[in-house]
């Protein structure tokens, strides 16, 4: 995640674009023709409250997975890259909430944030497709 990014809501970002502009950003798209099978795509990303570091995106897809369970694994697997980035010591297999802890108490508040969307495939057979994205403006 570049230094000073800022997340914005999907809709004050539309407006912000102009047609022809260059972007960059993350993808995380699923698909599957499995009836009735859920699929799920999610970015998730981390960052402190020092904007001039960088944090972390992370994209995670799955089949059988809610779009909230798929969220907090992109999740969770960014906050793991950022605090080894920032020489962080824990436990990777930890529940997150106990990472949490060491994070903070190694005087880190790491943020994080996610965005998903899950979708069941259609009962007879046709393709189905989720996208989650990430979006870089300047």
């Amino acid at each position: 995640m570049p230094p000073e990014c800022k997340a914005i809501r999907r809709v004050k970002g539309l407006a912000e674009l102009k047609p022809g502009q260059v972007i960059h950003g993350v993808l995380a798209a699923m698909s599957d023709h499995e009836p009735n099978r859920l699929v799920s795509a999610a970015i998730g990303w981390a960052w402190t409250p020092d904007r001039i570091q960088h944090g972390y995106i992370s994209k995670y897809l799955s089949a059988g997975q809610t779009g909230k369970k798929a969220g907090d694994c992109a999740e969770d697997s960014a906050a793991t890259m950022l605090a080894s980035t920032l020489g962080i010591k824990f436990n990777p297999e930890t529940a997150w909430q106990a990472r949490e802890e060491i994070y903070k108490a190694a005087g880190q508040n790491i943020r994080t944030s996610r965005v998903f969307r899950s979708q069941k495939c259609d009962k007879n057979g046709l393709w189905t497709t989720v996208v989650a994205a990430a979006v870089f403006m300047s």
